[in-house]
């Protein structure tokens, strides 16, 4: 918005010229939503208190052996996403070309998925249980927003509908009509594998941080005809401006961390988790960045993977193989303490992400 009112006063005042960079709006974005979340933390965190909007923990039944490390979170409160999504979406409306039809379907998916997870909160929240919406009506939600997605973009003439290999150049996939359910496998599958990593406090948003970051750095590069052109990497019109957004995702992430480190004073609930991981994947979409979640999301790729292995093998040989999943828990079973799992996830997170950033050389 500010984009739109104060870059044509350049011709009054040259200052106003600084509006037109996206490296420095990515930076106002950023520090917006970090403030944004510290000052509106504590107000969030108290109203939800008054609320009584607690997490409800799994009993000793439903989680044996994990229920003892984790009672003491009993009744902290959750729905924390929304601090999240006010942080993102007023630093994404402020410094953001917000007309940008890129910026515009991140953003407004990134709410309907906050939505859906402020739903499934909400329900815990009345029923006083661990477990919400039905997961048939969550995945649905997301189905039907994926769905959406993928023909909007596969209409689009000018979104690629190819598949960017990492690692080699010029190597490049036409899905063709195939582009749609590609699209909507990457959309649900982030969103949930986030979901599924935040089981510890400061866990899931900290690993975000690290992705928000990469893909900022993916986004820039990829809209800019110049660097796009010397590291032999799609250009993509107008995709810049997620830079911004990307930007507002790190400084809210980084804003709620604050309060969500351990031991954390809230917790993001659904709302934040089904919300983050789905703008993460949109935005990736949209860059023909998609299979470098695999790297950078390497984290909640284990995490989701570990859930599928354990849910399998016990359908199938009535054998767990880890002692619990999501593999966090796993590591919590094993004697590590709360605090050095979170930490350990959270190196390699970032080695993750580094990685990945290397890999637009690595071709």
């Amino acid at each position: 918005m500010l984009y739109h009112l104060l870059y044509p006063l350049r011709e009054i005042f040259f200052g106003f010229n600084v509006f037109r960079y996206i490296t420095f709006r990515t930076a106002m974005a950023a520090t917006t939503a970090f403030l944004i979340s510290i000052i509106a933390g504590p107000f969030v965190i108290k109203k939800l208190r008054e609320l009584k909007v607690g997490q409800n923990i799994r009993n000793e039944k439903e989680a044996p052996g994990i229920y003892d490390m984790h009672k003491h979170k009993q009744g902290t409160p959750t729905m924390g996403g929304v601090l999240i999504l006010l942080a993102v979406t007023v630093s994404t409306v402020l410094w953001a070309d917000i007309f940008n039809k890129y910026v515009l379907l991140t953003l407004l998916s990134t709410i309907w998925l906050g939505i859906i997870g402020f739903t499934d909160d909400y329900i815990k929240l009345v029923n006083k249980k661990s477990r919400g919406l039905a997961g048939e009506a969550k995945l649905a939600g997301q189905l039907v927003l994926a769905l959406i997605v993928g023909l909007i973009l596969y209409w689009d003439p000018n979104v690629n509908h190819s598949l960017d290999l990492p690692f080699l150049k010029n190597t490049i996939f036409n899905m063709g009509i195939f582009y749609i359910p590609f699209v909507m496998l990457v959309l649900v599958g982030t969103s949930n594998a986030v979901n599924l990593t935040d089981g510890l406090d400061g866990l899931a948003i900290g690993c975000v941080i690290m992705m928000a970051l990469a893909y900022a750095g993916f986004s820039y590069v990829s809209g800019h005809v110049q660097f796009s052109t010397y590291l032999d990497i799609a250009y993509i019109k107008n995709a810049g401006e997620l830079t911004v957004f990307c930007a507002g995702l790190l400084g809210a992430g980084l804003g709620f961390l604050w309060f969500n480190s351990y031991p954390a004073s809230v917790f993001m609930g659904d709302t934040g988790s089904l919300a983050l991981g789905g703008a993460l994947g949109i935005v990736s979409i949209l860059i023909n960045k998609e299979l470098l979640l695999v790297i950078v999301g390497g984290i909640f790729v284990v995490e989701a993977v570990s859930v599928i292995l354990q849910v399998g093998s016990f359908k199938l040989r009535k054998k767990r193989i880890f002692l619990m999943a999501p593999i966090h828990h796993h590591f919590q079973m094993k004697g590590w303490a709360e605090p050095k799992v979170i930490v350990r996830f959270w190196i390699v997170a970032a080695i993750l992400a580094l990685l990945s950033l290397a890999t637009l050389k690595l071709r």
